[in-house]
């Protein structure tokens, strides 16, 4: 928050005024409206109709009245006889005029007074105006759009840091070895860019940082600034996207500009796939405002000359959609991969994020680190942060290998549920959860086991959990094929145990499905089809990439990819089926067990299953909607 404050007194903008401003002008415009007008408080007045009035005026009742336009006030001249005065009449007079009142007023002698004109009637009538044009100003000055709260309506959104670098620098950045040293050798050319500009070198154009979310593209910008030293240009993608049609191309031209006034500096576009797409691609892809902003910073990337130590760097994590323009030689001319981090990185990414964090003698890094396979930087940082949350929640002084193991669920699988299950539908689930971690014990080439559970969680009413003994780059045919029975043993199980099947399988027959046709239709590894690439719409996931691009394949090939993935999908439940059926009586004893205990660790699963030692661990999700 602190450094939020900062920054905005630097980048020159106003506060914004707080919500009550708005309350306060509004009662004080009513009031002040009030005071103009005149609200009558204090005289009681009764209206009536103008003949009524009339023949008042006739009987002699009215000793005055007051004509202003056709509004009439009259006062009566006797009391009720109660102590309680009368109030006063009103009646409005034709618009026709009517050449009777007066004389009857003067034959009744009755006080004629004329209401004199109102003062600040322009005012009056002004005064809604101003107050919706004033309500207007406000507004745009909170949104950052009018001059002193940080530029015009064309403003660019920038948030800059300077005077000192930003408190991230590449320490901070741990499990991303490569991705700093493809970075590092900015650091030189931003401290010292006459030494290039010497030899005629010239930084890159840009640097593109791709990645999967969490790995740490932002941070790794952030932390070149803060090595570096210089002032950190910070923005969105959809921050340049505004009502007007122009708007995000002027942002793009000021940003760019403060950027070169202050060089040595470092401009970050974060989320450049939203701007960034393909052009002119229909569906999915035209968009007047985008396109502008897009061609801005095409211009923009071309314009620097050998004398701006400026560098533009961007994050993406989709890449396959950007336009080819941003991704030539003199643009974004290079690109650095944040990959997902292996064992390794994952316990030096643990080991930074922990420094704060008293952990208990029992806890290993290495071992964290080996059960959270798939896991981002993001992902281990909120690992951390479960854990600690729990260890608070329970009142102990440090963060327990239970707490990391339970925040580790939480992460995977979601919040622990409580559900009213009828005895049925709890012994139909242990029946399929422990078809998942049987077919994963008796089954070669699957991951070890690491437990088994049945309680709800997320959208998941239980789970079985498996560890990958080692980092997996490329996947086997055989390793797929296991897995493709893995996922199926759950339904295998309730059809060869309870004799039906249910809607529990969805999840699984779903992610079995998407397997066997990448295995088909990708990687060759279907009967009959051969290495032939027929994945178009994976390959181009774009929609307006997808529909432009024309499908290079037969009907006829195509049902014979779908008899394909049948083929593989089915072999698989009969795998399945086979090694539950040979191994029916340690199936039911883990049956039974799961549905007494609810978690069943890796050694109960052994003892259950009566296979000798098992190995150490894995994840097959059993979710079910």
């Amino acid at each position: 928050m602190a450094r939020k404050q900062q920054d905005d007194g630097q980048n020159g903008e106003a506060p914004m005024p707080p919500l009550w401003l708005y309350a306060l002008m509004f009662l004080v415009a009513i009031a002040l409206m009030r005071s103009v007008v005149g609200d009558g408080a204090g005289t009681a007045t009764e209206t009536i109709a103008y003949s009524t009035l009339k023949e008042r005026i006739a009987d002699g009742v009215i000793s005055e009245v007051e004509i202003d336009g056709t509004e009439i006030t009259a006062t009566p001249s006797i009391g009720t006889g109660t102590g309680e005065s009368v109030p006063k009449l009103k009646a409005y007079a034709p618009e026709i005029g009517d050449p009777e009142l007066f004389p009857l007023l003067e034959e009744k002698r009755v006080g004629i007074w004329n209401a004199p004109p109102r003062e600040g009637g322009a005012l009056v009538w002004f005064l809604p105006w101003l107050l919706i044009i004033g309500i207007y100003f406000l507004m745009m000055r909170r949104m950052g759009g009018l001059p002193g709260a940080g530029g015009d309506i064309l403003g660019s959104k920038v948030w800059r840091v300077s005077g000192e670098r930003p408190d991230v620098t590449f320490t901070d950045v741990a499990g991303q070895d490569e991705a700093k040293r493809e970075v590092s050798e900015l650091v030189d050319f931003l401290r010292e860019p006459e030494r290039f500009a010497r030899l005629g070198a010239r930084p890159p154009s840009g640097v593109l940082l791709m990645g999967p979310p969490g790995t740490g593209k932002t941070l790794l910008a952030r932390a070149l600034a803060g090595e570096a030293g210089v002032p950190f240009f910070s923005t969105s993608g959809s921050a340049f996207i505004e009502l007007y049609v122009g708007i995000g191309a002027s942002r793009v031209r000021r940003m760019f500009e403060a950027a070169r006034k202050a060089a040595p500096a470092i401009v970050f576009i974060d989320e450049l796939d939203s701007i960034g797409r393909v052009r002119g691609t229909g569906l999915g892809g035209g968009h007047d405002e985008r396109e502008q902003t897009l061609n801005q910073i095409l211009a923009e990337l071309d314009g620097f000359t050998g004398r701006e130590a400026v560098v533009v760097l961007a994050a993406t994590n989709r890449p396959d959609v950007l336009d080819p323009a941003l991704l030539r030689p003199g643009r974004f001319d290079r690109h650095v991969t944040l990959a997902l981090p292996d064992r390794n990185a994952r316990r030096a990414i643990l080991e930074v994020h922990s420094k704060k964090v008293p952990l208990a003698a029992e806890v290993r890094l290495d071992e964290i680190a080996g059960a959270t396979p798939g896991f981002s930087g993001a992902d281990l940082r909120n690992l951390i942060n479960e854990a600690a949350i729990a260890a608070a929640r329970d009142g102990a002084s440090e963060v327990t290998r239970h707490h990391l193991d339970e925040a580790r669920d939480r992460v995977i699988m979601g919040t622990v549920r409580t559900l009213a299950m009828q005895p049925e539908e709890r012994h139909r689930i242990a029946v399929h959860e422990s078809g998942h971690a049987a077919a994963a014990f008796y089954l070669p080439d699957a991951d070890p086991l690491l437990k088994v559970t049945i309680i709800p969680r997320g959208r998941s009413l239980g789970g079985t959990h498996m560890l990958p003994e080692e980092e997996r780059h490329t996947l086997p045919e055989s390793y797929l094929r296991a897995q493709l029975a893995i996922m199926l043993a759950g339904r295998a199980a309730e059809q060869l145990f309870l004799g039906s099947v249910s809607s529990g399988a969805e999840d699984d027959i779903r992610r079995a499905t998407a397997m066997a046709r990448s295995m088909v239709a990708r990687w060759g590894m279907g009967e009959g089809i051969g290495p032939v690439d027929l994945s178009q719409s994976e390959e181009h996931p774009f929609l307006g990439r997808e529909i432009a691009q024309p499908r290079t394949f037969a009907d006829r090939t195509a049902a014979r990819v779908d008899e394909a993935v049948s083929a593989l999908i089915t072999e698989a439940g009969d795998r399945a089926t086979k090694a539950l059926a040979d191994n029916r009586d340690a199936v039911s004893r883990l049956i039974a067990r799961l549905e007494e205990e609810e978690v069943l660790e890796r050694a109960q699963i052994e003892a259950c299953l009566n296979s000798g030692p098992g190995r150490t661990l894995g994840v097959i999700e059993g979710r079910r909607d």
